[in-house]
């Protein structure tokens, strides 16, 4: 079973998956980063492949992916480092990049590969969906890959449906029309779009990411969704603390206090 979907089965609630950018703030940084995450209890892991050009992302992941690429990283030095993960690590691991990258890699390729090393998901935020459905949801499926899509609060009703019915894994519900960023609390249009989507009674499990930085974001985000995805808060925290372990720490105290 994909280890997505058995995260789910046990766990339907205060999920926590954190988000960091391969290669920062170093380029053999990525190992220890996961390491770190899962042994302090982390649910999930989202590994970000940098790109020159990450129009979801706001300015702390845009500058983790410049020194990143400056560091050398790229998807082969990536699925190097990652080879052997499996053998320490046993939480769902997602990579989170955008389509050009993948692309130049040879996406079945891509997939083969991300197989290999114990890769459980995709976002590619920049997918389109009909694509997906015609061309790459049949590859990822073949080598047991959840390709998860984002919606947001301008996302009609119809086509979150839609969404639900042909994906699995979870869906990504962005928290607000922007790009990412940590915010110090959610205000009522964020609250009404979480609970329009909870009332919407979807088949598949929601983590809410975008913005969430602190114990009121998490909570917030916490009623309406299986869980909460933190990524420019950890980046900030991992450069300002460059230990992995540490950082974690201090962003598990963030969340909590």
């Amino acid at each position: 079973m994909n280890r997505i979907t058995a995260l789910f089965e046990k766990k339907q609630e205060n999920l926590l998956s954190v988000y960091f950018c391969a290669g920062h703030p170093d380029c053999n940084s990525t190992v220890p980063v996961i390491q770190a995450l899962a042994k302090k209890g982390v649910d999930m892991i989202e590994i970000g492949i940098p790109f020159s050009d990450p129009v979801a992302d706001g300015p702390v992941i845009q500058q983790a992916a410049q020194q990143a690429l400056h560091n050398g990283m790229k998807i082969k030095v990536l699925f190097d480092q990652l080879k052997t993960i499996r053998n320490q690590i046993e939480i769902p691991l997602i990579l989170m990049g955008y389509l050009n990258p993948i692309m130049q890699y040879g996406f079945e390729r891509f997939c083969q590969t991300c197989q290999q090393c114990g890769i459980d998901g995709l976002i590619i935020p920049d997918l389109p969906f009909q694509e997906y459905l015609d061309y790459y949801k049949p590859i990822a499926d073949r080598f047991d890959l959840k390709i998860i899509m984002l919606i947001t609060p301008a996302t009609s009703e119809e086509r979150i449906r839609f969404i639900d019915s042909h994906t699995d894994g979870f869906i990504y519900m962005v928290s607000a029309a922007a790009t990412t960023g940590a915010r110090q609390m959610f205000e009522k249009q964020h609250l009404e779009y979480f609970n329009r989507i909870h009332k919407m009674q979807l088949r598949n499990p929601r983590m809410i990411g975008f913005g969430i930085s602190n114990k009121a974001t998490a909570d917030a985000a916490r009623q309406y969704a299986s869980g909460i995805i933190i990524g420019s808060k950890f980046i900030s925290i991992l450069d300002q603390e460059k230990d992995p372990m540490k950082a974690v720490e201090i962003l598990l105290q963030t969340l909590s206090e």
